[in-house]
C-alpha cells in the first residue's frame, strides 16, 4: 500500500500502528533504493520475504500482469499452468530481444530491468572477489560448454581467416567440443609435469604460434580451474603471448571465482598489461544455484556488446533470477564469509589426505598453491582391477564427486584420441583418486568422506569382499 491507502487505513487501524507499518515499509524501499540506484550488493543477507516481494512488484511491472492487458500477438507471455507461473514469479517474457540478448522489451519493463540490474550485481560481486578491473558481467542462459562456443562464434567473426585454437590439454568434454561445435581445429598443447603435478607448456605454446600464422588462430584458451593434478594454466605467460602476437585470449574459469589464488592469478595477469578478451565461468560451480547459466566477463566494451549481439533471439530469465535471489540472499558479508570458509576447509582437506597417504604409502599428486580447489592421492598399491570398484563403493556409500582415474584409459572425441584420459596428460605415473573443495563444502563432509575412503580402500587393498 502507498502512503494515500495507508491514510485511509488510519480510520481503521490506530495511527501510532499505522506509522509502525509505514515505517517497517520505508526500511525495505530505502533498501531496495540503494541497491538500485548503487547497483551494488547489500552488505548484509536480505531478508526473503522482502526479495520475494520485490520480484513480485517487478513482475507486475511485465505487460502480461497489466490488469486489463489484451495481447494480440504471437508472444503475450501467456502461461498455462499456474504452477508453472508461480515458479517462474510471473514472467513469461526472458529477457534480451531477437538481436540483442541484454536488450530492454517494451513490453517487459520488469524483466527488463531485473536482467540489468542482475548483471550490474553480478560485476559487484566480481569486483568484491578481487577481479576489480573488470568492467562488465553478462549472465547467460546456458552452461559453460555452450557460452565458450558462443565466445568462440564472436572472436571468429572478428578473424575470418582463422582456424586453429590452442588448447591447453584439460580432459573435460564440454570444454574441448565447444571447440569443435564452433567448428574450430584445436592445437592440443600437452601439460608438464613438474614434482608430481601438471603445469603449462608455455614454450610449446609460442612454438605453435611461430609456426602457424597468427592470423589463422582463433585464440588461445586457458584453463583455471580443473581436476588435480592439473595446475592452475599460466594465465600470466599466455596472456603476455597473446598481447606480443596479437592474438585472442579466452580464458575458462569455470568455478574460478571461488578460489583467491585464481582470481589474484588473472587480476595480476591483467594489470601485467597481458590481453585478455573473455573470461566464462559457472553460475552453479561458483555461487551455488541450479545449473544452466553461466557468467562472461570482459574488459573492453565492444567486446561486451559483440557477445550480446551474438545471442540469436530471447533467452530464458531463469538463470539471471536465481543469481538475483542468491546474491541478495548472500549479501557482501555472506559472500566473503562462504569464499573464506572453503578456503579454510580446502587446506583441513588436503592436510588430512596428506597425513593419510603417508600413512598408507601413497603420495599427493598436486600442488597445494597451483590446484587450490581440487585435490589428487595416488592409488598405487591398490590392483588396477580394484579402481573402478573404488570409486562405485565410494558411490554407494553417498560420496558423489570423487573420480578415480585409471592409467591407460583411452578417450575419443571425434577423431582426436586422448591418452591417459581424465588425467590431462599422456604421461602420468600412478592412478589417482580426485577430491574437491569446493563452495558449500562442509567440515562434516571431509570427516566423514576420510572415514568411509579409508574403510574402503583398506579392505581392497587387502583384497577383502565389501558387502554393500
Amino acid at each position: 500500500m502507498n502512503d494515500d491507502a495507508l491514510k485511509y487505513a488510519e480510520r481503521l487501524v490506530s495511527r501510532s500502528y499505522i506509522d509502525l507499518a509505514r515505517q517497517a515499509r520505508r526500511s525495505y524501499e530505502q533498501q531496495i533504493r540503494l541497491i538500485i540506484e548503487h547497483r551494488k550488493l547489500p552488505e548484509q543477507a536480505m531478508d526473503e520475504n522482502i526479495i520475494e516481494q520485490w520480484l513480485n512488484e517487478i513482475a507486475q511491472m511485465d505487460s502480461n500482469n497489466f490488469q486489463g492487458n489484451i495481447g494480440v500477438g504471437e508472444r503475450e507471455g501467456r502461461i498455462y499452468s499456474s504452477l508453472v507461473a508461480r515458479r517462474h514469479t510471473l514472467m513469461s517474457h526472458g529477457i534480451g530481444r531477437s538481436g540483442d540478448i541484454n536488450a530492454i522489451q517494451p513490453k517487459a519493463a520488469g524483466s527488463s530491468l531485473l536482467n540489468k540490474l542482475t548483471n550490474e550485481l553480478v560485476l559487484d560481486a566480481v569486483h568484491i572477489l578481487g577481479l576489480r578491473t573488470v568492467n562488465h558481467a553478462l549472465v547467460i542462459p546456458m552452461a559453460t560448454g555452450m557460452t565458450m562456443t558462443l565466445c568462440f562464434l564472436v572472436l571468429k567473426k572478428q578473424r575470418p581467416k582463422s582456424r586453429y585454437v590452442l588448447w591447453s590439454r584439460i580432459d573435460q568434454k564440454s570444454c574441448f567440443k565447444s571447440i569443435l561445435t564452433a567448428n574450430l581445429e584445436p592445437i592440443i598443447i600437452e601439460q608438464i609435469e613438474n614434482n608430481s603435478y601438471l603445469q603449462t607448456n608455455t614454450s610449446e605454446f609460442e612454438k605453435q604460434i611461430q609456426q602457424l600464422n597468427p592470423e589463422e588462430i582463433c585464440c588461445i584458451v586457458s584453463t583455471t580451474s580443473c581436476f588435480a593434478p592439473r595446475a592452475i594454466d599460466n594465465i600470466q605467460n599466455l596472456s603476455q603471448l597473446c598481447q606480443t602476437y596479437s592474438i585472442p585470449h579466452l580464458i575458462n574459469n569455470a568455478y574460478g571465482l571461488q578460489s583467491t589464488k585464481i582470481i589474484h592469478e588473472i587480476e595480476q595477469a591483467k594489470r601485467s598489461n597481458g590481453r585478455i578478451d573473455y573470461i566464462v565461468q559457472s553460475t552453479d560451480k561458483n555461487f551455488l544455484v541450479p545449473v544452466g547459466g553461466s557468467i562472461v566477463l570482459t574488459y573492453d566494451s565492444e567486446l561486451f556488446d559483440r557477445l550480446s549481439h551474438a545471442y540469436p533471439g530471447r533467452a530464458s530469465i531463469t538463470p539471471t533470477t536465481d543469481m538475483f535471489i542468491t546474491l541478495l540472499s548472500m549479501g557482501k558479508i555472506g559472500l566473503l564469509e562462504l569464499i573464506q570458509k572453503r578456503k579454510v576447509l580446502f587446506i583441513r582437506f588436503y592436510d588430512k589426505l596428506s597425513q593419510w597417504a603417508q600413512e598408507n604409502d601413497e603420495c599427493i599428486l598436486s600442488s597445494k598453491q597451483l590446484s587450490p580447489i581440487s585435490i589428487a592421492i595416488s592409488l598405487k598399491h591398490l590392483p588396477n582391477e580394484c579402481l573402478t570398484e573404488l570409486g562405485s563403493m565410494l558411490f554407494t556409500r553417498r560420496i558423489s564427486g570423487a573420480r578415480v582415474v585409471k592409467l591407460g584409459t583411452k578417450q575419443t572425441i571425434e577423431s582426436y584420441e586422448f591418452m591417459n584420459y581424465g588425467a590431462h596428460s599422456f604421461n602420468i605415473q600412478y592412478s589417482y583418486l580426485t577430491v574437491a573443495a569446493a563452495i558449500g563444502i562442509e567440515e562434516n563432509d571431509i570427516d566423514i568422506f576420510m572415514k568411509k575412503l579409508n574403510e574402503v580402500y583398506q579392505k581392497l587393498r587387502r583384497n577383502e569382499t565389501i558387502d554393500d
